[in-house]
């Protein structure tokens, strides 16, 4: 087989296919996860089965510690947007830990934070207009960080604590954010500390929406969405969902938060996946991808609605230590140049399509598939039942392709990648996809 082209970005090189040079996992795999055992709380890495310990990653690729080289559908967790390791990411932290590594940021901000911000502002959603509206930002190290911004925002904004929140929503772990996090399994140990003050509706419901803003508008300050779930299953709403949304919030007086830490900053072939609806936010939440490897996310909102915070008076009343981390800013500011540069969210855009429209061909009579969705460089393959699901993202890892369940009961094949995975690479995935789910039975 021939090594396929690489049609992204040339600095990254071709993402060649995978060559695995032990069984799946290997020794060396094995012998980590025993040592991992025995130093971290249990309830964190999952060892059975054992996974690969990756060792190095580049692009679209990554090798574990075995030497074996797979094809990343994941982009780690959708971090990996303009891929892994880019250079132009890579050689920012490294300039930039060379002169200042951490700062003071909310006491003696460093100047790369203020460079930051501006591009983020520049981005923020536009709707009809040609100009950015007057907006601002927090930046935080993780997704739950941003998300907890933008509840504390929303609650000073409008005076009332409660959310309105989706079915299969993940918007991350921290009490805030778990609030509106929908999965029990996640909620339930932490029950008593929980403030309880979100309601769930089905996604992609507006009839659902308008009857709480009906009988408990005075008790909610905002709704908070991902205009495309991610680990929820890759679940694309319908045409107006979004737009639907800004209205009823219009309406009832709530603040719409648009969580877009997965799907945010070209993922799903825009910028921003509000975008598609020509819909602003009153807050944003970005992350994951935001500095393709670095810790670090970001609330950014309104100018007015970021208002309801006092003015500091040298004690912020929410930040963190390393708030604008230094590296963390100058790897996000080379992200974005990299993906401005390649154009990775129409690149996104089109070879989601061509992608998306394979599958759906070559799947549809798979009797273990139910749907193929997505948006973008945002594809799920909804499988009968979980354990096919699970079944098919073992025997991919072993045949050298790294993907993820999500949905409910991990019933999703989910695919992810950088965007700047080859075409080619990427149609070798579909390959081995199409031939293990058109299997009879699994």
């Amino acid at each position: 087989m021939t090594a396929p082209r690489s049609d992204s970005d040339p600095k990254t090189g071709p993402t060649l296919p995978p060559s695995l040079e032990t069984a799946v996992p290997g020794p060396g795999s094995r012998a980590l996860a025993e040592r991992l055992a025995r130093v971290e709380s249990r309830n964190v890495t999952a060892l059975d089965p054992v996974p690969i310990f990756w060792e190095r990653a580049q692009g679209a690729q990554l090798w574990d510690v075995d030497g074996n080289r797979f094809i990343d559908l994941t982009a780690a967790f959708g971090v990996a947007n303009v891929g892994h390791a880019h250079p132009e990411v890579a050689d920012a932290v490294a300039s930039q830990a060379t002169t200042l590594l951490h700062g003071m940021g909310d006491v003696y901000p460093p100047r790369v934070k203020v460079e930051l911000l501006e591009k983020l502002i520049a981005l923020y959603p536009r709707g009809t207009t040609s100009e950015a509206p007057e907006a601002r930002a927090v930046l935080s190290s993780s997704g739950s960080d941003a998300v907890e911004t933008a509840i504390k925002t929303a609650m000073l904004a409008t005076g009332r604590a409660g959310l309105l929140a989706f079915e299969g929503a993940y918007h991350g772990l921290s009490f805030g954010a778990l609030d509106a996090t929908w999965r029990a399994d996640f909620r339930a140990p932490f029950t008593a500390r929980l403030p309880q003050a979100t309601r769930f509706v089905p996604y992609d419901d507006l009839d659902a929406v308008r009857r709480v803003a009906k009988e408990s508008a005075d008790e909610i300050g905002a709704i908070i969405v991902e205009p495309l779930q991610g680990r929820g299953g890759e679940r694309v709403p319908t045409d107006g969902f979004l737009s639907g949304l800004r209205a009823i919030c219009d309406e009832a007086g709530w603040l719409l938060i648009a969580d877009e830490i997965y799907t945010g900053l070209g993922r799903t072939g825009r910028v921003f996946a509000c975008d598609h609806e020509g819909v602003v936010p009153d807050l944003l939440c970005v992350g994951k991808g935001l500095a393709s490897g670095m810790p670090l996310s970001a609330c950014l909102g309104l100018s007015r609605v970021f208002d309801a915070w006092p003015r500091s008076e040298g004690e912020a009343l929410h930040t963190q230590t390393f708030l604008g981390h230094p590296a963390s800013c100058a790897a996000a500011i080379a992200s974005l140049d990299v993906s401005a540069r390649l154009d990775l969210p129409a690149r996104a855009a089109a070879l989601g399509t061509e992608i998306l429209d394979r599958l759906r061909r070559e799947l549809a009579c798979a009797e273990n598939v139910v749907e193929v969705r997505g948006r973008g460089l945002m594809i799920g393959i909804e499988c009968a039942r979980p354990e096919i699901a699970l079944d098919a993202t073992n025997r991919l890892l072993e045949r050298g392709f790294v993907a993820l369940p999500s949905g409910d009961g991990g019933r999703v094949l989910s695919l992810t990648p950088p965007l700047v995975i080859d075409a080619d690479a990427i149609h070798l995935a579909c390959d081995a996809i199409v031939d293990l789910l058109s299997k009879e039975t699994m």
